[in-house]
């Protein structure tokens, strides 16, 4: 049995520490969430629709709560901490709303008989397994649809996420949700092995690493289960052309360092045209140097501190790399002197693709500028990774910037704006940053029985 321990990252503390699950309880576990399924799956998808609009209600009436919550546990901003709660309270909301008309059988044309129709039916228990940088968010987008439609939950959160795991638990069942229905497991990854090697459970979708990825989906393939990985990512923001380069370089820092730059589908590689790259550089630079890092619970922070010390020595680990291997750092670098996972905003330019640099995903608040002869370099470049999550493209004239947001090999493409989410959209990657869609009418198709019903005439 391990333990789930909670740390503070801004002072490098332990805050709280919970006991994992036992080896024998997990088949039990997966045994409570088969027999929930019976009954949840036989409920009105109109009372399971209004018990996600009453977890709506909850996010929202306890949203200080909840944003503390994770400002402690994982270092998150007050204001970001408070954006992400309403983003949990709009997916569930979203799909209290429209989730049922998503459920309705579809007829077909008949093709020779009396009646051919398609059911939308839940397949059965799932396991969640969901990283700590978006803790309420990366929940609400796999949990919202698959109860809608029905199914029941295990979920594992990561270790870091205790407080925050057994929150969101207190609110699902407060508002309804039966409480086998929805299992907060403080699980390993050796007993999420073995639920998904148990014949109860039908599916597993997971948000994280690669490596964590590759490991849950050999073991769900090996049991003939169906799994959605949602992974990392080294998102490209090509720069064509700007008119106000000094709101371009805000827009641009202020989205590769929100949470502290640990999002899957942060922009991480920003690649310039060659006439307005000097100028972006200096710009980027001193959005970084004069951005507020410090206490994330102070309104006036900008950014707070990494998850955990560890998470912070991964980067500047991958800092120091990347210089010595010819990088040009052009400010940050290494850790704040002070207690906590602090690091500094960092710049570096000169990435030639011999280095690591170029291939992995630095997960952290480093933005690494590239400068490009042409658009055509530019899509290139963009795709030269083995990512493939997100990306944007930025220009006053929309054709050309749509015509090479159409070439990136991403699952999502974006024009002027970077990394939008909404509970209506759909969210996911291809090539080795997972697949699957996630949130909107996708997330709800990924784990029901779209079963065909046709009748014929004796």
């Amino acid at each position: 049995m391990g333990t789930y321990v909670t740390a503070n990252p801004t002072t490098g503390t332990t805050d709280r520490e919970f006991p994992g699950l036992k080896d024998d309880e997990v088949a039990g576990v997966a045994e409570r969430s088969l027999a929930a399924y019976q009954e949840w799956r036989a409920t009105e998808a109109s009372e399971r629709a209004a018990i996600l609009s009453r977890t709506a209600d909850e996010y929202e009436r306890r949203a200080d709560e909840l944003a503390a919550v994770i400002t402690t546990e994982m270092g998150k901003p007050a204001k970001e901490a408070a954006g992400e709660v309403q983003l949990a309270a709009d997916i569930y909301r979203w799909y209290a709303e429209h989730g049922p008309d998503l459920l309705e059988t579809e007829v077909l044309d008949p093709q020779g008989a009396d009646a051919s129709i398609v059911q939308v039916a839940p397949i059965g228990p799932l396991v969640g397994v969901m990283p700590w940088n978006y803790p309420y968010y990366q929940v609400a987008r796999f949990v919202a649809p698959n109860l809608l439609a029905g199914n029941t939950v295990i979920l594992k959160h990561a270790s870091i996420c205790a407080a925050s795991s057994a929150l969101m638990a207190e609110i699902l069942h407060d508002a309804g949700v039966p409480a086998d229905a929805y299992i907060n497991a403080y699980a390993s990854s050796d007993q999420i092995a073995d639920l998904l090697a148990h014949n109860a459970i039908r599916g597993v979708s997971l948000t994280g690493s690669e490596k964590a990825g590759a490991a849950v989906a050999k073991v769900a393939a090996e049991n003939l289960k169906k799994s959605v990985l949602e992974l990392g990512g080294s998102d490209p923001f090509i720069l064509l052309d700007s008119a106000d380069m000094e709101r371009t370089t805000k827009i641009a820092a202020g989205a590769r360092l929100s949470n502290a730059g640990q999002a899957c589908n942060s922009p991480k590689r920003f690649i310039v045209l060659d006439e307005l790259y000097d100028d972006f550089v200096d710009g980027v630079v001193k959005q970084f140097e004069s951005t507020v890092v410090g206490d994330p619970s102070d309104d006036s922070t900008q950014m707070g501190p990494l998850s955990s010390l560890s998470a912070r020595d991964t980067v500047a680990e991958q800092v120091e790399t990347a210089v010595k291997q010819g990088a040009t750092l052009r400010t940050g670098g290494k850790p704040l002197e002070r207690d906590g996972a602090f690091f500094e905003p960092t710049v570096l330019t000169d990435i030639t693709p011999d280095m690591d640099a170029y291939s992995e995903e630095i997960f952290g608040p480093v933005a690494m500028v590239y400068k490009v002869s042409s658009p055509e370099d530019a899509v290139a470049l963009a795709n030269d990774v083995e990512f493939g999550l997100s990306g944007s493209v930025w220009s006053g004239d929309i054709g050309k910037a749509e015509e090479v947001a159409d070439q990136l090999e991403v699952g999502m493409a974006y024009v002027n704006e970077h990394g939008t989410t909404l509970p209506g959209l759909p969210f996911g990657g291809v090539k080795r940053s997972g697949y699957g869609r996630e949130l909107g009418r996708w997330g709800m198709g990924e784990f029901v029985n779209t079963k065909l019903r046709r009748t014929a005439s004796e």
